[in-house]
């Protein structure tokens, strides 16, 4: 078993300073304004190089939306754009948690080779203060995002599209120059885990920044629950369409939904589950109340005439956590493993795509993950790619068929969990000096028997091979090396 640089390079070595040459007179944006918000349009959005829209849910399980087999809770307007879409069975988040599943998302790189491989780093970085979701604090140490690192938003602005980034990023670590719109975005509106009152209270914030500044949301002053944070990203994201409408733009949603602490008022589409639990209540209401926005956005997408010239992406970020109502509303669809866990139920992940006209409606098993958004939305917005650890799946978005598991994929915590998939197999140990497991993967989906012991020679090379997948991190040291 072989691996070869062809597998991970989508562009040639020079592509990242090109990539910066070419953004020079665009990045870095620090804070959008409203002559900046109205600069003229030097292109438009075409169905063969569309507007993106990328949006993404936190800590949704695989299993929590109808269109992938979920019983119970609802969510049409995503299930619409599954029906006419395509849907991916196979998708692979980049990490079981979210910090280093959006590195891997926004940069291209496994969770070996990322920036951020966990949501705390071992050494070096910053150390902050982190609320938690029983809203006590502790002290913790976080990497960030820096300058030289090529961003999905670096590269879709130098391909001359308007980009913005909504409500969570999780990438700053506790440096307040490491917000998106010092990487690559040109506008901002959301928290950063380097300005704590801007996710407390975490679904009725008092505090929001615009760029760099720190506004109020002044309906939830006093801790008043009147607008819920989902309404405020989307109100934030319509408002961005509106003011590009006649220019490209790439526009990131990130969703708290359905991250604990699971607090939203209204309830009342489950109102009449009376075997429910308050928490299982309420964390249905997340998803549903998402799914009530993302049709909001898509009906602001029809209004404008702009949905046959947009690309609607889904995703969620990892899977459901331990607090999830796993067993009641089955969020894990039966899967080993849970958010923080490199089993199935941490990383396998809903993905939807969807663009009237051009993305045929079917679902598909081929084997995608994060890293392969970078080249596929570069090829897509007809830019640069520099580097990365995936490969241009554009092709599947749109009808055709191409092989996307002979490759391997690869992710790890440092030092405490890895695994890879190849070739029908998955290898994985989610404990610290724990054995590696092997799975025949794709007739063992929920990881039941472990063939460890009858295959040791596969189990070897697929060692041999996630050695291979990784770099040393200075802030995320690990014995021996």
């Amino acid at each position: 078993m072989t691996m070869t640089l062809k597998n991970f390079v989508c562009c040639d070595a020079n592509a990242t300073k090109r990539i910066l040459i070419m953004a020079g007179a665009i990045l870095p944006v620090h804070h959008a304004t409203a002559a900046d918000d109205n600069s003229p349009s030097t292109a438009v959005a075409t169905p063969e190089r569309p507007n993106i829209v990328f949006i993404l849910a936190d800590d949704m399980g695989y299993g929590d939306l109808a269109c992938y087999g979920n019983q119970y809770i609802q969510t049409p307007n995503i299930d619409r754009l599954a029906r006419t879409g395509t849907s991916f069975t196979q998708a692979y988040a980049g990490s079981g948690i979210s910090s280093p599943s959006r590195c891997s998302l926004m940069t291209g790189r496994n969770s070996g080779n990322t920036r951020i491989r966990d949501n705390q780093c071992y050494a070096g970085g910053l150390t902050g203060l982190k609320i938690n979701p029983q809203g006590d604090t502790t002290i913790v140490r976080r990497a960030n995002l820096l300058p030289e690192d090529t961003t999905l938003a670096t590269v879709l602005s130098a391909a001359g599209y308007r980009t913005c980034l909504v409500n969570k990023w999780h990438l700053d670590g506790y440096d307040p120059q490491a917000a998106p719109n010092h990487r690559g975005f040109h506008e901002f509106y959301g928290w950063t885990i380097s300005t704590v009152h801007s996710n407390a209270p975490y679904y009725y914030p008092y505090y929001r920044l615009h760029g760099d500044s720190l506004i109020n949301i002044t309906e939830n002053e006093n801790d008043a629950h009147v607008r819920h944070n989902t309404e405020i990203s989307t109100d934030d994201a319509i408002a961005f369409i509106h003011r590009n409408k006649e220019r490209p733009f790439f526009l990131f949603l990130g969703y708290d939904a359905p991250h604990e602490p699971y607090n939203i008022d209204d309830t009342s589409w489950y109102d009449e589950q009376g075997d429910w639990s308050a928490n299982t209540k309420r964390y249905a209401a997340l998803v549903t109340h998402m799914d009530y926005n993302i049709g909001r956005l898509l009906a602001t997408l029809d209004a404008l005439g702009l949905r046959k010239n947009t690309l609607v992406i889904f995703a969620s970020d990892n899977g459901a956590a331990v607090m999830a109502p796993l067993k009641e509303l089955n969020c894990g669809a039966g899967l080993k493993g849970r958010k923080g866990q490199l089993y199935e139920g941490g990383i396998r992940v809903p993905l939807i795509v969807n663009q009237p006209g051009r993305v045929p409606a079917r679902q598909t098993d081929n084997l995608v993950y994060f890293p392969d958004f970078m080249p596929t939305l570069a090829a897509i917005a007809h830019g640069v790619c520099p580097k990365t650890d995936g490969m241009d799946i554009a092709p599947l978005f749109f009808g055709q068929d191409i092989d996307t598991d002979s490759r391997p994929l690869y992710w790890e915590f440092p030092g405490k969990q890895r695994a890879l998939r190849h070739n029908g197999w998955k290898a994985v140990s989610v404990k610290k000096g724990a054995p590696l497991e092997l799975y025949r993967i794709k007739e063992d989906p929920l990881e039941q028997h472990d063939l460890a012991k009858d295959y040791p020679t596969l189990l070897q090379q697929m060692d041999s091979l996630m050695h291979q997948m990784r770099t040393p991190s200075p802030n995320y040291p690990i014995d021996g090396e």
